[in-house]
């Protein structure tokens, strides 16, 4: 059964992955974009105070808020009790993707090899996330791993960008992660919304395409 979010993070095309060292350059950065249009974001395990964060936005019904880099057991269900809705790991474990079935929540672990991708539909994964994208055959081994799975939902992350991204769709990805310059810790300390809300754009640009 096709979980009830692919269809909406297909048409996105772009999840911006949120990845800051601190809770208040992960909270702009997600107005930021939201203001320039757009909608969807993980939250990264990593951002201090991710849980509290994560609630805070997910009260938001204009947004659709996930879990990042979610560790274990304990962090997904950590994450779904505040309200994320859907889960994102580095690797396969199916106790992660358990408790985001249970929740109702959209599981994506990450996997590299047909073997892994493998090992993650078998434990009841929605979608696939294929990580580190860039540096493991880029757009080419999207397109290779397609050819042995056509109906699975791949999401490229890692080394992904705005320049990049539509040569992943085009191999076959169903939507890409994309965090670099969409989420550019630096600019977002400096103040410099222009540059977040430029880069933005240009996402917006691939989804319009």
């Amino acid at each position: 059964m096709t979980h009830t979010l692919l269809p909406r993070f297909r048409a996105e095309r772009v999840i911006p992955v949120v990845r800051t060292r601190t809770t208040r350059a992960a909270e702009t950065a997600v107005r930021w974009l939201q203001d320039a249009g757009m909608s969807i974001f993980e939250i990264t395990w990593t951002v201090p105070d991710a849980v509290a964060l994560i609630r805070e936005l997910a009260g938001d019904p204009a947004l659709l808020v996930g879990a990042g880099t979610v560790p274990d057991r304990a962090g997904a269900e950590a994450a779904v009790g505040a309200g994320a809705k859907f889960l994102v790991s580095p690797w396969v474990d199916p106790e992660v993707i358990a408790v985001a079935r249970a929740a109702g929540a959209a599981s994506m672990p990450g996997a590299m090899t047909p073997t892994e991708i493998r090992a993650a539909l078998a434990a009841g994964a929605d979608a696939v996330k294929i990580f580190p994208a860039s540096s493991i055959g880029g757009p080419g081994h999207i397109r290779a791993l397609r050819s042995v799975f056509p109906g699975v939902a791949f999401c490229p992350t890692g080394g992904v960008d705005a320049k990049t991204a539509g040569a992943y769709l085009e191999a076959g990805a169903a939507f890409v992660g994309i965090g670099g310059r969409l989420v550019d810790e630096a600019r977002i300390e400096a103040g410099d919304r222009a540059a977040i809300e430029a880069a933005a754009r240009d996402i917006l640009t691939l989804k319009a395409g």
